[in-house]
């Protein structure tokens, strides 16, 4: 048996863990910049504000219903997460993270198991201990759990569903939209709406023959999970990404080469960071900016380069690459709205072609890197920057105030126009 773990409106439970004042509230967390709404809370939900919707067109509706609105916070939506997984291992070592909050727990090798209890005591540890509130659904295979997921979260009161039996399986089935399945999107629903598909137990119906031919094999494996055949199995080491983006939309346009400089090099020091995460090293680094195509009174303007690099995971040599490529890209006068970087050209960093020239270089980055890395990892937060990501207040204090220098130590590496500052605790 598996199950599906999924923390409940889980950015809005985030921010009530610190302030339980909120509880029983509307609560809706918006994106970067506030642009969209991405979480909800049930309350929020019940006043018919949807998913995705522009901030600016519920902006009455938020006033006039008093919702409270919270700008996202993506650092400690990540260090709940994490807390959260950590319980889940206390109940099975076989965990798969789907997302930042839900994961698979494989309950296959246990016996005699009471799996309800087993989802009770799990719901009841993470409401103690980290306070999230979440619905646990078991199920013979991945896509049931998540069916099952779906049921306890919408109809059981103590946000536990089991699907153990064929008897059971009909009737979440017959219950759950096609819409919901995992694994159809919207164009196969579409398609299986228009020839009279409306549940998942009539996609079960369906011949084999049609769906191989009109979904290709992940159609079908869809329909055997449905039906209790395991065709998915757990990915307990998700696959490296082929390459990586870092981007954002300012919330006030930038017009300085200067400042979309600093943005560019904070992008390309976390493409670093994610590279070094995964163990890969990337060949090509692109950078894009533009400005806002919806403003009529300026002309709109965007433009992308892309740079070949050595295999590196070096933010020292990816923020230098990205600043390189901005360069040739920038245009004077121009108000700015989007900025990113895409490290692409992906390969593992163990299989790295080592340089003649640069050999020493290399592992000298490679453990300052691992230095940076270790010291944020165990802050918790980004105690060490690079100046070429400004935002500075206490290093340009302890600039102006030497008797506080002792708070702050920084390393200039000139050849490499960069700085590293560390704020000791």
């Amino acid at each position: 048996m598996y199950a599906l773990v999924d923390g409940n409106n889980f950015y809005a439970s985030c921010e009530r863990v610190f302030n339980p004042a909120l509880r029983h509230k509307a609560i809706v967390v918006l994106s970067n910049n506030d642009g969209i709404i991405i979480a909800r809370s049930n309350e929020a939900k019940a006043l018919g504000i949807k998913m995705g919707t522009p901030t600016f067109e519920i902006k009455d509706l938020i006033a006039r219903q008093e919702v409270i609105a919270f700008s996202s916070n993506f650092a400690l939506y990540g260090d709940m997460s994490r807390r959260m997984m950590h319980i889940f291992e206390d109940f099975t070592p076989d965990i798969e993270v789907y997302s930042i909050d839900e994961a698979f727990l494989d309950f296959s090798g246990f016996k005699q198991i009471d799996l309800k209890q087993t989802g009770i005591d799990l719901r009841r540890k993470v409401l103690k201990y980290i306070g999230i509130p979440v619905s646990v659904g078991f199920g013979p295979t991945k896509t049931l759990a998540k069916i099952a997921n779906r049921i306890a979260k919408k109809y059981m009161k103590n946000g536990v569903a089991l699907i153990d039996t064929p008897e059971k399986i009909e009737k979440a089935l017959k219950m759950t939209p096609i819409d919901d399945v995992w694994g159809i999107g919207r164009r196969y629903t579409r398609f299986l709406q228009h020839h009279q598909v409306q549940t998942a137990w009539d996609f079960t119906r369906l011949p084999d023959a049609f769906i191989r031919k009109n979904m290709s094999v992940n159609g079908l494996r869809t329909k055997q999970e449905l039906l209790g055949t395991v065709c998915i199995p757990m990915a307990y080491h998700p696959e490296p990404r082929k390459a990586i983006r870092t981007a954002r939309t300012f919330a006030q346009t930038k017009s300085s080469y200067d400042e979309l400089a600093e943005a560019i090099s904070t992008f390309a020091a976390t493409c670093a960071r994610k590279l070094r995460e995964q163990g890969s090293a990337a060949n090509l680094v692109t950078v894009f900016i533009r400005t806002n195509k919806f403003d009529k009174k300026n002309p709109y303007y965007a433009n992308n380069f892309t740079l070949q690099v050595n295999a590196t995971s070096s933010s020292i040599n990816l923020i230098k690459a990205a600043k390189t490529a901005l360069q040739i890209i920038f245009k004077k006068g121009l108000n700015y709205k989007k900025a990113g970087v895409l490290v692409s050209g992906l390969i593992p960093e163990t299989h790295r072609q080592l340089s003649l020239f640069d050999d020493q270089n290399i592992v000298k980055h490679k453990r300052l890197m691992q230095t940076i890395d270790q010291l944020n990892n165990s802050a918790g937060v980004s105690v060490v920057k690079f100046a070429a990501e400004g935002n500075f207040p206490l290093l340009q204090a302890a600039k102006k105030h030497p008797a506080s220098s002792n708070t702050i130590c920084w390393y200039n590496a000139k050849q490499y126009q960069s700085y590293v500052y560390v704020i000791k605790k």
